[in-house]
This record gives structure tokens, C-alpha cells and sequence, in this order.
């Protein structure tokens, strides 16, 4: 079975983020001053062909513990539906 998946990468809580700083202080210099924090993150699209969604879940988890997220200063989280919905962007621009 086809699965879609989104993974999010986020930095731990109390990890500095140098770079949501760096935007978070831009914007505010853009005019955007209700801006009082940004964090940045990853986001992964993935398609995997798996026979179970708990099959599916432990290959995202290997790939997420392995690659996509350093554990040491990072969490994930996954979105997982079936191939057969439509999960197209919630929101956002192409």
C-alpha cells in the first residue's frame, strides 16, 4: 500500500535557534512588530509503499532517528495517510 507522509523537524525546546532569531528580528525590522519569536524547522514530504500503517510509522521513525532530525537537539513529528486521500498542502503558496 502507498503511504504519504509529512515529517516536521523542530528544534527541542530551549535549543538556541540563531537563524528563527535572525528572521524574527528582520521581520520586526520590516515592520512587523507583533513577531515576538520564530523558530525554524524542516519539512519532509515522503511516499513509501508499505504493507501497514504501523509498518509505515516504523520505516518514518528509522528514517526520522537515522537522517532527517539529529536526536540530540531535535524532534519530529509525522503525518501518515494512505495514498488513497488527497493531502495536498493545508495552506501556502507553490
Amino acid at each position: 500500500m502507498i503511504w504519504n507522509a509529512k515529517v516536521y523537524v523542530t528544534l527541542r525546546a530551549g535549543v538556541l535557534d540563531p537563524e528563527g532569531e535572525t528572521i524574527s528580528s528582520s521581520l520586526q525590522a520590516l515592520g512587523y512588530n507583533g513577531v515576538s519569536q520564530v523558530r525554524v524547522g524542516k519539512y519532509f514530504e515522503i511516499t513509501l509503499d508499505e504493507e501497514t500503517r504501523d509498518q509505515a510509522a516504523a520505516r518514518l521513525e528509522e528514517m526520522c532517528d537515522e537522517l532527517l532530525a539529529n536526536p540530540v537537539i531535535e524532534e519530529y513529528q509525522v503525518d501518515l495517510a494512505d495514498g488513497s486521500t488527497d493531502t495536498g498542502p493545508a495552506s501556502g503558496r507553490k
